[in-house]
């Protein structure tokens, strides 16, 4: 018995787990990109910054809670097809209904908008969940032992908080970065579709991350004009029209002055 035990802890504990770790953690900063810029997005309904962060920081511990849910019982959800509809389902209306709503012209946002805090959070987590069932696929095919699969579920859950973070900020900055989001995420979801309709439609993982990559390169290729700098132009052109207007006033002056002196 006690054999057993050292043989385990000595397997665990190997570098060869640490290799495994370093894996998973890997996958799931890569897999996470487009799923941080669909957070950040949903999230940015709000409009307000500091109710934002809030939303992305308890959505995400329900999100990391139905992922652990989701690990433990992965052998059974994958026994059944309507899992993957269901989600695959779910992230194409998201992506339909960011590209057939009307851009808010104040906010320059598509999408739904929320006047509270607790309507975003179920968003999140359901969002954040639909990924997962792709990545669970993923973690556990890289291994089967649990401990390993969670840790590196945890660490991706604070990896992905970080980034949606850094997208919230950079949607505001990147004029095509939030279609660029929404393109990646209609990807997660027609894999997911392709998988329930027949396992060998499903492209290898690689195309699927060089194709979030050439999005995501477009999606960062352009960025908004600050409207600080649009404010000065017209300062600057309001000024240059003032000033082309004095000769003529100093003109009409000098000959009033003229008229008045020879009367």
């Amino acid at each position: 018995m006690l054999e057993k035990i050292f043989d385990y802890l000595q397997y665990n504990f190997s570098i060869e787990a640490s290799i495994v770790l370093l894996i998973l953690i890997f996958l799931e900063a890569v897999l996470s990109a487009d799923n941080a810029i669909a957070l950040a997005a949903i999230a940015q309904g709000l409009d307000n910054k500091k109710l934002e962060r809030q939303a992305l920081n308890i959505g995400l511990i329900f999100a990391y809670v139905l992922r652990i849910t989701l690990l433990l019982t992965a052998t059974w959800v994958q026994k059944y097809w309507q899992f993957e509809l269901i989600g695959a389902a779910y992230l194409l209306w998201l992506v339909y209904q960011h590209f057939t709503s009307e851009e808010d012209e104040e906010h320059q946002h598509h999408g739904p908008r929320f006047v509270s805090l607790w309507q975003v959070i179920p968003v999140i987590a359901l969002t954040d969940l639909a990924f997962s069932l792709d990545s669970v696929t993923t973690a556990i095919a890289v291994s089967n032992t649990r401990w390993l699969v969670i840790t590196g579920t945890t660490i991706g859950i604070i990896t992905l908080r970080f980034m949606a973070g850094l997208f919230i900020r950079w949607l505001d900055e990147f004029v095509h970065l939030e279609d660029a989001g929404y393109i990646t995420v209609a990807f997660v979801g027609l894999r997911l579709l392709l998988r329930v309709v027949n396992e060998a439609f499903v492209p290898p993982q690689w195309i699927m991350i060089s194709a979030i990559a050439i999005v995501l390169a477009w999606g960062f290729s352009k960025r908004t004009v600050p409207a600080v700098i649009e404010l000065t132009q017209v300062t600057a052109n309001t000024e240059v029209t003032t000033t082309t207007k004095i000769p003529e006033v100093t003109k009409l002056t000098e000959e009033s002055e003229k008229t008045a002196s020879k009367n």
